[in-house]
């Protein structure tokens, strides 16, 4: 089985979508199997965190931005790929760092995930964008 989920942004920031894939198990009726996850741009990022506390993505939005801060920055006028603005090439090197896909187990049709953890989109630019993450379920032979 596989499908594409629309995840609109904001602006920097981490967007969740775990109800989204969860929906869309249940409606394919999948069993036993694995998911894999795969976002389609090069200016985000995929990642499975804690969804009970909000300060968490505000902390690491944060974090993210002190390590790779705008090309506008002093501290990054080495970069030469500026002319889509100042987060262009910044996003880009957080997307390298961190996962553009991600794996998950499934059992029963439910993603065995923690009590507290989501999937998330982390949208790495400053403008609202439409992001295309692609999925794909492999059920497991009975």
């Amino acid at each position: 089985m596989q499908t594409v989920f629309s995840v609109r942004t904001g602006g920097q920031g981490l967007y969740e979508f775990t109800h989204s894939v969860s929906s869309w198990l249940q409606d394919e009726g999948a069993a036993d199997g694995l998911l894999t996850l795969f976002v389609r741009h090069t200016s985000c990022s995929l990642l499975i965190q804690e969804n009970a506390d909000p300060d968490v993505q505000v902390d690491l939005k944060a974090f993210f931005e002190r390590l790779v801060p705008g090309s506008d920055h002093p501290s990054m006028n080495y970069l030469v790929h500026t002319y889509e603005g100042p987060d262009d090439m910044p996003a880009h090197i957080k997307a390298s760092i961190l996962p553009v896909s991600l794996s998950v187990p499934v059992s029963a049709g439910r993603m065995v995930l923690g009590t507290w953890q989501g999937i998330y989109l982390f949208e790495h630019r400053a403008n609202p964008h439409q992001r295309q993450v692609a999925a794909h379920f492999l059920a497991t032979p009975e």
